[in-house]
């Protein structure tokens, strides 16, 4: 009988501290998939522009989230690494060049991320989706600060033009 106890109360410790270890959540090295998009006719078009509702005219995923870019990455540089990218998603383009709407597709390329994948950029600078963005359409990121491993950002929503964030204009610079 006090076999079976032991077995058991050794049981429950260990199921506890398994318990436990999945509560207190993974690594913060873990990375989110990246968003992969693919490029073709305009009904697949890697980037696409959207009014959206009190920002104005946005560039958006094909899945119509609002692609940002931070000042810091300004000439292809890529920062926003590890944990940075649990909040703001690269994306992605699988293969060839992304494509867009002919006032956006000549702005439109790509630079390789350090883990080998190409990353859409427009105008020179990366662009990502964010993460608290809860909806198509919606634009939450535009002017957020934050840091990561010691990097700061500021992120802009990518436009084609003047964009509103609350009652602040961003102009010129393709939104940035």
């Amino acid at each position: 009988m006090t076999s079976i106890r032991t077995y058991s109360a050794l049981v429950a410790v260990a199921l506890a501290s398994a318990i436990g270890l999945v509560a207190c959540g993974g690594s913060s090295s873990s990375i989110s998939s990246p968003t992969t998009t693919g490029s073709g006719a305009s009904a697949s078009d890697t980037v696409a522009v959207a009014d959206v509702s009190g920002v104005g005219d946005v560039l958006v995923d094909s899945q119509g989230n609002a692609l940002y870019s931070p000042e810091q990455e300004a000439g292809g540089k890529v920062l926003c690494m590890d944990g940075c990218t649990s909040i703001w998603e690269p994306l992605i383009v699988s293969g060839g060049q992304p494509s867009g709407p002919s006032d956006v597709s000549s702005k439109l390329g790509v630079v390789q991320r350090p883990d080998g994948t190409k990353q859409v950029t427009f105008d020179g600078k990366p662009l990502y989706t964010f993460v608290e963005d809860q909806s198509p359409d919606t634009v939450t990121g535009n002017g957020v600060s934050d840091s990561f491993d010691g990097t700061s950002f500021t992120w802009h929503v990518a436009s084609i033009g003047a964009t509103q964030s609350g009652s602040t204009s961003t102009q010129g610079g393709y939104g940035y």
